[in-house]
């Protein structure tokens, strides 16, 4: 079982599309980006905090 191909990526940015609206695609766009970054942000921040209590409690 593999990833997305190209054809569904069409197909889900087509139902975006219809969806949304083609004024709307920038937005979502963004705050998905956002989304992404806030979650490795998150991500990183609780590597960081589990390895600095590792040092700690060495």
């Amino acid at each position: 079982m593999g990833g997305l191909g190209m054809a569904e990526m069409v197909v889900i940015l087509v139902i975006v599309l219809i969806l949304f609206g083609p004024s709307k695609l920038p937005a979502l766009g963004e705050g998905l980006g956002k989304a992404i970054g806030g979650f490795k942000k998150g991500l990183r921040d609780e590597h960081e905090g589990t390895k600095e209590a590792k040092k700690v409690s060495a």
